[in-house]
């Protein structure tokens, strides 16, 4: 966005009560820091020096390798220096996209073993996260991994352990938590605004076959092109199936179905927003509604998990949905339901509605009151109407609030920003490698629920399964 005049930024930063990310969250105190916030989240302007170059390799270019590398490209700095993936048609366009001196290959350790590369993303198969995450980190590379982290719960503890050996920065790729959307729905949640937390309802809809992962599927995909015994190097050997390769999602061999690809975003999203470290017991049912094309992950997936009262939130019960032949036409929403209000979040857009109990307890209306005899319903009246004013019987309002981001704001390159400063800086970043573990492992626990039909229960403070 193009740098407007001083007062319209004031004036923009009073409305959308500007949060600063590079703080942690915090709430901002003064006009000149907030106007250093909207530089921050608008635009990133920063003088890049030869030192600070960043080159980057993608492991994975399909449709979120496409799209993690396109939004990456847009922090000054940063450079493609190669790119790998299994299909050959892939390879192809990538050269056509980037020219054709771009170094490709099919075998990720080349691109690893590149002392030209200083990060790599990594946007593979859910069967392959945690194997290459861990062989970057090895080779000394910076890792952006795409959610989930890891395809089992056994594989993160692995994962966070080479994260604190190689000390090389991590971030998973859930990028609404980097969104100042989020940030501002966990600012009013700490604020009291909603009154105590009781309850998180999550939806994830979708109502389209290429949302529910029915990709194109090229015309010379076969074991080959897509090297497939490559592919399947670390997982049970199986024949050639087009579908498991370009539809993985769907498939519980290579992918983690609904649960990875969507609940894992909802559990980010509400971890950040309420600071929780994860339920204690998750259960989760689902159902084949639809797309009836072969796959053995549900296309309907429901999941209710509860958290514990802690001293980073109050208990709360959180409901996740995924429908994939949904007649709402799709949609993203969570709300978060208190003691006195909701607050809706849809995207970077949030709203919140207040409902406040009066001091006074109901009596009369429907009620059993007037079911006693006459004389009881008026004795009980008036010793009502004596200890209770007539503004304790009422409920008190309070203004609703509404927040939206500016025009063309994008987490997903707040993301990418927040990873690469922390190369370059040191800093935390947002999502790393425990903070992943904890939204996958309730994720993953909802496949393990779905298929045992059995309650899991998870430690969230030692994050490990009871």
């Amino acid at each position: 966005m193009k740098k407007n005049n001083q007062s319209s930024r004031r004036n923009f930063l009073h409305q959308i009560g500007a949060t600063s990310l590079v703080a942690a969250f915090a709430p901002l105190s003064t006009l000149e820091a907030q106007e250093k916030a909207e530089e921050r989240i608008l635009r990133y302007d920063r003088k890049i020096s030869v030192g600070d170059k960043i080159r980057l390799g993608v492991i994975g270019f399909g449709v979120q390798g496409h799209g993690d590398l396109k939004t990456a490209l847009q922090v000054p700095g940063v450079e493609l220096a190669g790119i790998c993936d299994l299909y050959t048609g892939r390879l192809q366009n990538a050269k056509e996209m980037y020219g054709n001196d771009l170094f490709t290959t099919r075998d990720y350790r080349e691109l690893l073993n590149r002392k030209d590369i200083d990060a790599v993303i990594i946007a593979t198969h859910d069967v392959w996260h945690s194997k290459m995450t861990i062989d970057a980190l090895s080779m000394g590379k910076h890792v952006y991994i795409e959610k989930p982290m890891v395809y089992k719960i056994k594989e993160g503890y692995d994962v966070i352990a080479a994260q604190n050996k190689y000390g090389k920065v991590l971030q998973v790729g859930s990028q609404r938590v980097s969104s100042i959307g989020l940030a501002k729905a966990k600012e009013l949640l700490a604020a009291g605004e909603i009154g105590k937390l009781n309850m998180v309802n999550a939806v994830y809809d979708r109502q389209s076959s290429i949302g529910a992962w029915e990709y194109t599927i090229p015309k010379d995909a076969d074991a080959s092109t897509t090297d497939w015994d490559r592919f399947i190097q670390v997982t049970d050997k199986m024949p050639y199936d087009s579908k498991k390769f370009f539809w993985w999602r769907a498939f519980k061999e290579v992918g983690t179905g609904v649960a990875g690809d969507l609940f894992i975003h909802l559990l980010s999203g509400t971890h950040l927003i309420t600071n929780s470290k994860g339920p204690e017991t998750i259960y989760s049912t689902g159902q084949f509604s639809h797309w009836l094309d072969g796959r053995n992950m549900p296309d309907v997936m429901s999941g209710v998990m509860q958290y514990p009262d802690c001293p980073e939130h109050p208990a709360f019960q959180l409901t996740l949905q995924v429908n994939f032949i949904s007649g709402t036409g799709g949609q993203e929403i969570t709300r978060f339901v208190g003691s006195e209000g909701v607050m809706e979040v849809k995207g970077n857009n949030i709203t919140i509605k207040h409902s406040i109990l009066p001091e006074a307890p109901g009596f009369g209306g429907y009620d059993s009151v007037f079911t006693f005899s006459k004389s009881m319903q008026d004795e009980m009246q008036r010793e009502y109407d004596a200890k209770w004013t007539e503004a304790q019987k009422k409920r008190r309002v309070k203004e609703d609030v509404t927040f939206k981001p500016p025009v063309g704001y994008s987490e997903h390159l707040d993301h990418f920003t927040n990873f690469f400063d922390a190369i370059r800086t040191g800093k935390k970043v947002v999502e790393d490698a425990e903070f992943g573990f904890r939204a996958a492992a309730p994720a993953l626990s909802c496949n393990d629920s779905y298929f045992s039909k059995k309650i899991v229960k998870w430690d969230p403070v030692n994050m490990k399964l009871k």
